[in-house]
């Protein structure tokens, strides 16, 4: 059952990817652009997005490095976005950091930092943007989550408590934002295999690439799904542990998952 409104066609589509430099982000970007969305790509790293902005049209790209734990700077871009393109369709927030801690390396900087974008980035985002969607009565919020957040996951002490806030943040932004014609897309991957991935030490089960991630994404988007999980073979198995006693999800927890 689609909770938002079908999204026809990306083409022409003002489109703003936070997150775009690599990863999902970086996929994601690729195919709205190929779709012939106009896309803005934020990142730190403003190198990163030099590839995106040599291989598009300039009227197709608008490249804004950013930090997006920095309001003022996210607040600066946004306007960029709007005095360029008149307004903004879709925002995608993708920006995170993944960190794994267990509680006997339990490291509070570190736990901060990832609280700090993981969290408040989008957070931050959705004020700067919401002012002008709630006016028009438009527009879509699209917040890349992680399945580590139905419930509490190895080596995730930090990262999945973030996620799990963020899970609540796009049920609550949903409620609040369908009376008023605006789309909230809360996205949940599982394993993806990108730099943050890659130093993990354990085996990932179904990890997909980030294009993959990408197809499943914008499919979701365009069918107005509201929880956008994927691949299904593992979200749903998650799915299905948080809803167990705890003494059954503890068991199945260590039984299928080699952490």
């Amino acid at each position: 059952m689609a909770l938002n409104k079908p999204v026809t066609s990306f083409y022409n589509k003002r489109i703003w990817v936070i997150g775009a430099s690599s990863g999902i982000g970086f996929a994601c970007t690729k195919d709205f652009l190929s779709h012939g969305a106009k896309v803005a790509i934020s990142a730190r790293r403003a190198d990163l997005l030099q590839e995106i902005n040599e291989a598009y049209p300039s009227d197709q790209v608008l490249s804004l490095a950013l930090d997006a734990r920095n309001h003022s700077e996210l607040s600066i871009a946004y306007q960029a976005i709007k005095d360029a393109w008149g307004g903004l369709d879709l925002i995608v927030f993708v920006s995170g950091i993944y960190e794994p801690m267990r509680a006997d390396s339990f490291d509070l900087s570190k736990a901060k930092n990832i609280i700090d974008l993981n969290i408040l980035g989008p957070m931050s985002a959705c004020a700067v943007v919401l002012p002008d969607f709630i006016s028009c009565q438009s527009g879509g919020i699209a917040i890349v989550s992680s399945v580590a957040g139905y419930s509490g996951l190895p080596k995730a002490l930090a990262y999945g408590p973030s996620k799990a806030a963020m899970i609540n943040f796009c049920e609550n932004l949903y409620y609040d934002l369908k009376p008023k014609g605006i789309s909230v897309y809360m996205i949940n991957p599982g394993f993806v295999a990108t730099d943050a991935t890659a130093n993990n030490d354990f085996e990932m089960p179904a990890l997909i690439t980030p294009e993959k991630a990408s197809e499943y994404i914008l499919d979701g988007i365009q069918a107005g799904k509201f929880d956008i999980h994927f691949p299904k073979r593992f979200s749903l198995f998650l799915k299905f542990l948080r809803i167990l006693p705890y003494p059954l999800y503890f068991y199945l927890l260590k039984k299928f998952i080699k952490i």
